[in-house]
Order: C-alpha cells, then sequence, then structure tokens
C-alpha cells in the first residue's frame, strides 16, 4: 500500500492534538473541521505503521512513538513560525513580526514601556512577547530576542552584556509599621517571609552567599516572580526584589541593604542570522539601551 505524502499541515494537527488531548479540541484550536483532523490524524498513523494515540473516552491519549514525536513537530513548528516572521519584514526597513522571549517579571515590569517606545518609533513594527521563566532555544528560533538570566554559551548566539541587576530583601512600609523593621538576620527568621517554593538558581547563590539563610522559612511561597513582587506591594512580608523594580515605589523599604545583597546577571541575546534584519536589529538596540537604564535605577542601594 502507498503511504500518504504527509506536509507541514499533518504535523501541525498532530502538535494540537498532543496539547490540546482531543481531535475536536485540536480542530477547534486550528480553525479546522474535526473530519479534516481525523483524516490527518489517519494519514499520520498510516505513515506511522501504528496508532499514535490510544483511544478512550477521556480523549486521546499519546503512544511512547508520539511522544517520542513531540519535539521533532514543536522545532518543526517553531521553524514555521520562524519563517513567517522572517517573510513578514523587509529587508531595508524595520517592519514585520520580532517575537521576544523573557521571564514573567521582566516582560509584565521591565519591557513594556520599552516596547511601547519600540512601536511609536516603528508602527509597522509586530511585537509578540512570550513570558516564561524558561529559556526559550534560539537556536531553533522559537523567539527571535530573548532576554536571559545565564550566560549564552553557543557560538551561534549574539549576545551583550546588560549586567548585574541588584536585589535585595524588601517591605511594604504597612508591614513595617505593623511589625517592626529587622536589622539582623537573627530578627528576619521572626519575620513572614516571602521566597520560593522551589529551589531556583538565586535561590542556591543566596544560601552559598549567606548560609545563615539555610533554616529560613517561607510563610508564603510562590515560583511566580509577579506574584512574589505582588505580596510585597501588598505588605504581606518581606521578600527578594529587583531593586529596580522598588526604586519605582516609594512605599518599598530595603531591608538588611548591607548584610542582604545579590546580582542577577542579564544577557540580551539573539541568533547571528537576524543581526541584519532590520525589524531585529533595531529591537535589539533598543532594548539593550533600555535594560541598561533600568540597571542604572537599582544600582544604589536605598534604606
Amino acid at each position: 500500500m502507498t503511504r500518504p505524502v504527509l506536509d507541514w499541515d499533518h504535523y501541525r494537527t498532530f502538535l494540537a492534538i498532543l496539547e490540546e488531548g482531543s481531535q475536536s479540541a485540536a480542530a477547534r484550536a486550528l480553525g479546522l473541521t474535526q473530519p479534516t483532523v481525523a483524516r490527518h490524524l489517519d494519514a499520520l498513523e498510516q505513515a506511522a505503521g501504528q496508532p499514535l494515540f490510544l483511544r478512550s473516552q477521556k480523549g486521546l491519549t499519546p503512544t511512547e512513538t508520539a511522544r517520542g514525536m513531540r519535539g521533532h513537530a514543536r522545532t518543526m513548528a517553531a521553524s514555521a513560525a520562524a519563517m513567517a516572521r522572517a517573510a513578514s519584514g523587509k529587508s531595508d526597513s524595520p517592519e514585520g513580526v520580532v517575537r521576544i522571549s523573557a521571564s514573567e517579571v521582566i516582560g509584565l515590569e521591565v519591557l513594556p514601556p520599552m516596547l511601547a517606545r519600540l512601536q511609536e518609533r516603528h508602527p509597522r513594527l509586530t511585537v509578540e512577547l512570550s513570558l516564561s521563566d524558561a529559556v526559550e532555544d534560539l537556536l531553533s528560533q522559537q523567539a527571535d530576542i530573548a532576554v536571559r538570566m545565564v550566560e549564552p554559551t553557543q557560538g551561534a548566539l549574539l549576545s551583550r552584556r546588560i549586567g548585574g541587576l541588584a536585589i535585595g530583601m524588601f517591605a511594604h512600609r504597612r508591614y513595617l509599621e505593623r511589625h517592626g523593621t529587622p536589622t539582623t538576620l537573627e530578627e528576619l527568621e521572626t519575620h513572614r517571609l516571602i521566597g520560593f517554593d522551589k529551589d531556583l538558581a538565586y535561590v542556591r547563590e543566596a544560601l552559598r552567599r549567606h548560609p545563615e539563610l539555610t533554616g529560613v522559612r517561607f510563610g508564603f511561597r510562590t515560583d511566580s516572580n509577579a506574584a512574589q513582587l505582588a505580596m510585597i506591594r501588598a505588605g504581606g512580608g518581606i521578600g527578594m526584589c529587583q531593586a529596580g523594580l522598588a526604586a519605582r515605589d516609594p512605599d518599598l523599604v530595603r531591608v538588611l541593604p548591607q548584610r542582604i545583597e545579590l546580582e542577577l546577571m542579564t544577557y540580551l541575546v539573539m541568533h547571528e542570522d537576524l543581526k541584519t534584519a532590520p525589524r531585529c536589529r533595531v529591537t535589539f538596540d533598543l532594548l539593550a539601551e533600555g535594560l541598561r537604564a533600568y540597571r542604572a535605577t537599582g544600582a544604589t542601594p536605598r534604606a
């Protein structure tokens, strides 16, 4: 029997079924009819020579073969999206689509004024902002430009070192008025502390530099930097915060400024193949300028 000829539409359907959990949900996500999705899946299974999903009343469960195909399908999706972004721009002017990846708190709190300024200068530029604390793969061009907190090591990436973002312990004045301001690490342990649920890289660095904090218990835990910041602003306790963000709010007070000081090294990164694309070049340069200005706002600790 002749095997069906597959194209990107088939694999896009496959990826949608994986992510949505059913053919009907995949059809809605892709704007296709359910019979079309069923035909795509049938063709894929014919080509594979085996079922890719186990059918049940609860939906579709991917087989081991399907799970093994997931990464390749995601790479194809990223490549297709990157090709669409590249085709959207012109060679002589900054227009089209540029996709930026940044952590949640950087994307929510730091980048918006820069991106607004970018689009004021270049109104034909469309910005896609991907908020994730995971490091998106620039080599497969899941994003065009990324703000990273780890130094890139791949040779095909162009990076600009922004420098260290100062991090300290902060609390809202309301909290300190109610509970007092700790002046020692021992006193800090008696306060309601805001922190992470997981042992992340800069938490490990904080404990390495300040082993006396090893036994500290967090009264509020979340892995979302944005949620931690919101809790600090709400007067919920004392937590770690970028000094540049705290500098914007006169009611946020630095706690133990001479005892707890950290830096989060920051880099702006893009694939070297994009350095001559006007849409990426103007975005990269403006973000580098804006991030360095933001870094400067948190450079001086305040009590």
